[in-house]
C-alpha cells in the first residue's frame, strides 16, 4: 500500500487557525463505516447516535508547555573567534517529547545540525540549563536538565505551547488547546478530537447511560512526523507512553461482554486500547510505551467507534481511519468535507465513525 493511496488535495483555507468560542458548536460528520452513509451534523448532536451501553473512552492527558527557546553556551570546546566561553551563541529550539528518569527528556532541536552531544544550553538566562548526552537514530536528541526549584514551575514560566506548525495565529487561551478532562501532564500534543466536549456535554451524555473511561497517552512525536517512505509499511512511529488504570480497563471490559461499543475518543485512545488489549480484546490495568502503527488490513480488538478530527492527507491518522471504515469511504468522505467546507486538523470539525446509524 503507497503513501499516495491517501492524498487528497486540501486548499489551505480550510486549515482551522483559532479554535471556536463554543467547543460543541463544531461540524460533525456522521459516517457509517459499513455502508459509507454521510450524514452532517452538529457536535452537540452526537448524543443521537449514542445509546445505552455505550462506552466513551478518552485520553486525560495534559499538553505541557514544551516548545522552549534557548541559546547555545560557547564553552572552551566550541568557542569561536571573537567570542568568548560562556558567551550566548545561536539561538536554539526545543520539544520536549518524552520524560525519563534524572530529568532527562527525548527532544526535537531546531536547527539540528549543530545540536551535538556535549552542546550546553541555556534558558531564561540561566534559569534551566540542558546539556545534550545522546543522538538518537531519527534525529532526536536526548538532554539533560539542570535548575534549582521545580522543574514544571519553571516550564510554565519558560516554556510556550507547542501548536502544530500549521497553525500560524496566535493562541490567546492556552486551555483552548487543552480538553476540559485534561489530568496527567507529559503530552506535546493535544489529543484534539476531545477539545469538542464540556463539561456539561459529558454530563448529558452520562446521564443517558453511557460510560465513560479514562486511559492516558502522552502524545509526542509521532503527531508530528509526515510520513516520507512510499511503502507505508516502511513507516516507523515513535514511541509514546501510555498508562490504563484497573478501573477504567474494568469498564472497557464490562462493555464487551455486555455487547455494548466501545467509542474512541481520538486516534491516541484507540491506539492505547489496541496496544494494551491481549488476544481476546480485554484490558487490564497497565503501562508502557507503544509504538502501534494502524492501517488498512488491521484488525481491531477493542475498538467499535471512533470520534477524530479530520487529517493531514498521506498523515499515519488517516491510514488509522481508513483501517477502521475502508479508505474508499473514508477518502469519499473527506472528499465531501473538503467540498462542504468543513474546517481540518487541530482547531477544525469532527467525525464520528460510527456501525450504527439511528
Amino acid at each position: 500500500m503507497k503513501t499516495h493511496d491517501f492524498y487528497f488535495d486540501l486548499p489551505e483555507e480550510l486549515i482551522a487557525q483559532d479554535p471556536l468560542l463554543d467547543r460543541t458548536g463544531s461540524r460533525l460528520l456522521v459516517l457509517d463505516k459499513e455502508t459509507g452513509e454521510i450524514r452532517h451534523k452538529i457536535f452537540k448532536e452526537i448524543t443521537q447516535f449514542l445509546k445505552p451501553g455505550d462506552c466513551l473512552v478518552i485520553n486525560d492527558t495534559k499538553v505541557i508547555p514544551a516548545r522552549l527557546f534557548g541559546e547555545r553556551v560557547i564553552d572552551e570546546a566550541n568557542v569561536m573567534p571573537g567570542m568568548q566561553p560562556g558567551q550566548a551563541g545561536a539561538r536554539i529550539e526545543l520539544l520536549l517529547l518524552k520524560r525519563h528518569e534524572n530529568d532527562i527528556w527525548e527532544t526535537l532541536v531546531k536547527p539540528g545540525k549543530k545540536a551535538k552531544v556535549g552542546t550546553k544550553i541555556s534558558f531564561g538566562g540561566g534559569i534551566l540549563m540542558g546539556e545534550i548526552i545522546d543522538i538518537m537514530e531519527d534525529g532526536t536528541r536526548k538532554i539533560q536538565f539542570s535548575y534549582e526549584g521545580i522543574f514544571e514551575e519553571i516550564l510554565d514560566r519558560l516554556g510556550e505551547m507547542p501548536l502544530p506548525p500549521y497553525i500560524t495565529h496566535r493562541l490567546e487561551d492556552k486551555n483552548r488547546y487543552q480538553t476540559v478532562y485534561a489530568k496527567y501532564e507529559g503530552s506535546a500534543a493535544a489529543p484534539t478530537a476531545g477539545l469538542h466536549f464540556t463539561t456539561d456535554l459529558l454530563k448529558q451524555i452520562e446521564e443517558m447511560g453511557v460510560k465513560i473511561a479514562h486511559v492516558t497517552l502522552h502524545v509526542g512525536l509521532g503527531t508530528f512526523r509526515p510520513v516520507k517512505e512510499e511503502n507505508i509499511l516502511d513507516h516507523h512511529m515513535h514511541s509514546e507512553s501510555y498508562q490504563i488504570r484497573e478501573e477504567d480497563a474494568n469498564l472497557i471490559n464490562e462493555t464487551k461482554k455486555a455487547g455494548g461499543r466501545v467509542i474512541c475518543v481520538g486516534t491516541t485512545s484507540c491506539r492505547t486500547v489496541e496496544s494494551a488489549a491481549d488476544e481476546n480484546g480485554m484490558l487490564k490495568a497497565c503501562s508502557g510505551d507503544t509504538e502501534i502503527f494502524i492501517y488498512p488490513g488491521y484488525k481491531f480488538k477493542v475498538l467499535d467507534c471512533l470520534i477524530t478530527n479530520f487529517h493531514l492527507p498521506e498523515s499515519t491518522l488517516l491510514m488509522l481511519v481508513s483501517a477502521l471504515a475502508g479508505r474508499e469511504h473514508v477518502m469519499a468522505a473527506y472528499n465531501e468535507a473538503v467540498k462542504d467546507r468543513y474546517r481540518f486538523f487541530s482547531f477544525g470539525d469532527a467525525m464520528f465513525i460510527t456501525n450504527e446509524m439511528m
